[in-house]
């Protein structure tokens, strides 16, 4: 909404020195938001005067073109020209070149002399020019930026002008006012319009308001007036599309008069163009009193106005020219030709005023606010009119809107209104809300006393009665004012109660966090173990959560064949991926593949998402009803068909671990460096993964591992993946890639990892070799180690497998160092040989380990 100044002050106590951005400041502590400046002089600025054309000399030149060499005088007759420059004639007449031909001797126009600057930065100067030297320029309203026309020169007389000569111009046509830009949320609806800012700019000043509905005088009653019927029978939106209508006429009207320069000056600056006097007049009105009118020429009507919706297959030509199918759910105005108009909306082309009309029937109605924004929507049409009908309108002011209008056709035009007139439909009834005493103060945690609350609703136009109730304390009966149809709750008066006591009232105040409150367990351990994957030079990474079938089918299960249910997407981005993942890998695979086409070889990337595994039941045939809580046990069923989604953890590595570099040979990523990342994930997290020997029909048949917890319970596979696999994504070969479980992780780790004290003494170091069957896996036989070797045993690990001369077919050689250590005292030999002899037991009662 654009607030000029100048009528801004005439209902409200704006300074005098005050400026569009001193407007917005105020607006701003009442809830509105600042949008823009508009300030005609910051693109046009003097010398700009009025001026006469005392001769005038067609020239034609060899170009075809005729020019006028005309002799303006600047200053009245007998003045001393005060101006001083290049081109500046002491005695106040200018020589000046002008190509219009629309003025003549005598006429008053706009001189831009020599130092103006004029919009778009264009600055006058005297030139020489077409053989004489010309010493400023007569100017269009397109030229001022006033207007569209550039078809010829702003004549002043004939816009109802006679002023002094070498009087500013710029003050003449209301240049000089400024326009605040404020933004209107949807639900204030009563500020788009001079009534409803200066109302607001008295609230947020403290300052006094008069209501410009009050300085118009409309009869008490109406009657005899033109036709009008309200006929919507079947109310689409849950309440007739009109509810009142006003009609007034207006007879002998000029409609040619021009438009006087203050009424154009503030529609321009209030973003509307002036268009014709009678179509002024009628958006002047609008912006002023905030209800949209309409003006029809009467001799183009033709029987009753009937309001209705429209007829399947009815057409309309809008005053934009254009001829439109219209819907059945469209109000429309109508007589017995058709459509004459789309309520609320835009009028027809069939009864447009135009500049031979002389007789005016004008509209001020009141529409549903949601047929209204339906049909602007629907027609693509937005429209002054349509944007503050659909934000809702005041019923109480229709019959003020169209006596202002039928005033200033009678002052402007030369109109004479007929005493009678129309005004049909029904009032609503006032909005009433009871608000408890100490509700506001509960709900914006200030202490409001009684005056601010009483003083705060009846400024906004309300009416306040004070109920005391034995036992229930005191509470309030608000009726709303008429033009807030936003007002429906006792939380939407709370809130104007806080709005105009002050938002900077509110006590800015922290809320104390409760103990134990922060990250979750969870939280943290996710945010622990991710950090020490990207420490340990991974990069993390994020993939589409689609897949196809083939891919959850490939890597959701570790068998071929094995069924995987999935989530299928009702409405996919494409049908190759139409199924939520079960699986991280597929999407990271991906993002490798293109990394690796665009020249990126070696990588290490990793991602932390997400993964979805449906249950035997998935949503729910039955979904609740809207403003209704749902039961816990509807609650329970909409959880119960929401799938599993516990959080997987995969990484995928090519090519090699560092860059090369001089004294320098990169190692190739191997099925080795997999099982150091879910040990470094197992570590960061205080969980043992236990490595054996796996099989995953996305994997290498011979390099693979399964992780596991102590437990026994499978959390992932981890190694080199399968060749044929790599060949079908145009993978280098040797990738490598892991995947597990985290949850199953955050859920098998301890609540507090406690670090073990480190022992003072030696360490004892035995060594065992041991020979066991080919099948059984080493850590197996480590396990077995750890359990004989006692509390002495610090640490065991496998240093050296072997197979071949020495040992018989079908066995091997596994070498395992062990390390001993007490806390209290430096172990003997004895002691170190005798717990590995009793680890070396354990091995041979469970597998027939024999040492080597």
């Amino acid at each position: 909404m654009r607030i000029p100044l100048s009528w801004l002050r005439e209902f409200a106590q704006v300074p005098a020195g005050s400026t569009a951005e001193d407007v917005m400041a105020e607006l701003v502590k009442v809830g509105f938001e600042e949008e823009e400046v508009h300030r005609p002089t910051d693109a046009l600025r003097g010398p700009v005067v009025v001026g006469q054309v005392l001769s005038l000399v067609k020239e034609p030149q060899t170009n075809g073109k005729t020019i006028n060499w005309c002799q303006v005088r600047i200053v009245p007759e007998g003045t001393e020209q005060t101006l001083t420059g290049e081109g500046v004639d002491p005695s106040g007449v200018q020589g000046i070149i002008c190509g219009a031909h629309n003025f003549v001797e005598g006429d008053k126009v706009v001189v831009t002399l020599p130092g103006a600057v004029l919009p778009g930065d264009f600055h006058i100067s005297a030139r020489k020019t077409y053989g004489h030297l010309s010493a400023g320029m007569i100017a269009s309203v397109r030229e001022l930026g006033i207007g569209e026309d550039h078809d010829g020169i702003l004549v002043l007389s004939r816009i109802g002008l006679d002023p002094e000569i070498g009087s500013d111009a710029l003050e003449l046509l209301g240049l000089y006012d400024q326009a605040a830009e404020i933004n209107v949320t949807p639900d204030r609806g009563y500020a788009f319009s001079i009534r409803g800012a200066a109302r607001e700019y008295a609230h947020a000043t403290g300052t006094s308001f008069t209501d410009p509905a009050s300085r118009v005088n409309p009869p008490e009653s109406l009657s005899g007036g033109y036709g009008v019927k309200l006929n919507d029978d079947a109310p689409i939106y849950g309440k007739p599309g009109s509810d009142r209508f006003v009609a007034r006429t207006v007879r002998g009207v000029d409609a040619t008069r021009p438009t006087p320069p203050w009424m154009s000056s503030r529609l321009r600056l209030a973003g509307i163009r002036s268009i014709s006097l009678p179509v002024d007049i009628s958006n002047y009105v609008m912006v002023e009193l905030g209800q949209p009118n309409h003006c029809y020429d009467l001799d183009r009507l033709s029987g009753d106005i009937v309001v209705r919706r429209a007829k399947a297959g009815e057409k309309i030509t809008t005053l934009d020219g254009k001829e439109r199918p219209l819907d059945v759910e469209d109000l429309l105005i109508t007589d017995d030709s058709g459509a004459i108009g789309i309520a609320g909306v835009m009028g027809g082309a069939h009864t447009e005023v135009s500049d031979s009309t002389t007789n005016i029937l004008v509209e001020a109605a009141h529409f549903d606010e949601v047929s209204i924004a339906r049909s602007r929507r629907r027609h693509k049409l937005p429209s002054e009119a349509s944007k503050r009908f659909e934000r809702g309108v005041d019923w109480h002011i229709a019959h003020v809107a169209a006596q202002r209008v039928v005033d200033l056709l009678a002052e402007l035009a030369g109109g004479t209104a007929d005493e009678s007139g129309t005004d049909v439909g029904t009032a609503p009834d006032p909005v009433t809300i009871a608000l408890p005493a100490g509700f506001a103060a509960e709900r914006i945690g200030i202490d409001f006393t009684e005056g601010q609350i009483v003083t705060s609703l009846e400024d906004l136009g309300a009416v306040v009665e004070k109920i005391e109730e034995s036992g229930s304390g005191i509470s309030y009966t608000v009726t709303a004012p008429s033009w807030r149809s936003d007002l429906e709750t006792k939380e939407d008066l709370s809130e104007e109660i806080a709005r105009l006591v002050g938002y900077d009232n509110i006590p800015a105040t922290l809320p104390v966090a409760p103990p134990g409150r922060g990250l979750s367990r969870t939280q943290q351990q996710r945010r622990r173990l991710v950090q020490a994957l990207a420490d340990a030079g991974l990069t993390e990474v994020l993939a589409y959560p689609f897949v196809s079938r083939a891919a959850n089918d490939t890597f959701g299960v570790a068998e071929s064949g094995a069924p995987r249910p999935a989530v299928k997407l009702a409405n996919p981005i494409s049908e190759e991926q139409g199924f939520l993942r079960t699986s991280v890998l597929p999407g990271l695979i991906e993002v490798a593949k293109r990394n690796h086409s665009r020249g990126f070889r070696d990588l290490a990337l990793f991602e932390a998402g997400l993964v979805f595994l449906p249950g035997d039941v998935v949503g729910t045939a039955s979904i609740p009803p809207l403003g209704v809580k749902p039961s816990d046990e509807v609650l329970d069923g909409l959880y119960d068909g929401v799938p599993h989604q516990p959080l997987h953890i995969a990484a995928v590595l090519t090519g090699h671990d560092s860059p090369a570099a001089a004294s320098h040979t990169p190692r190739a990523w191997d099925w080795a460096d997999a099982l150091d990342i879910a040990r470094l994930a197992g570590d960061v997290l205080g969980v043992e993964i236990v490595v054996s020997q796996g099989s995953h029909q996305a994997f290498h048949p011979g390099r693979a591992a399964r992780l596991s917890l102590r437990s026994g319970d499978v959390v992932g596979f981890a190694g080199e993946l399968h060749p044929k696999l790599l060949a079908a994504h145009d993978m280098p070969p040797r990738s490598i890639a892991l995947e597990f479980n985290a949850d199953a992780l955050f859920e098998a780790a301890a609540d507090v990892i406690v670090a073990q004290p480190i022992s003072g003494f030696p360490v004892a170091t035995q060594d065992v070799a041991l020979v066991v069957p080919q099948d059984i896996p080493a850590d197996d036989v480590l396990a077995a180690l750890r359990d004989g070797a006692g509390e002495l045993l610090e640490d065991v690990a496998l240093f050296d497998v072997y197979a071949g001369k020495g040992i018989e077919e079908g066995k091997k050689s596994l070498a395992f160092g062990l390390r001993f250590r007490a806390q209290d005292r430096t172990l003997t030999a004895d002691e170190a040989s005798s717990a590995r002899e009793n680890a070396v037991a354990v091995a041979f009662e469970r597998f027939g380990a024999v040492q080597r």
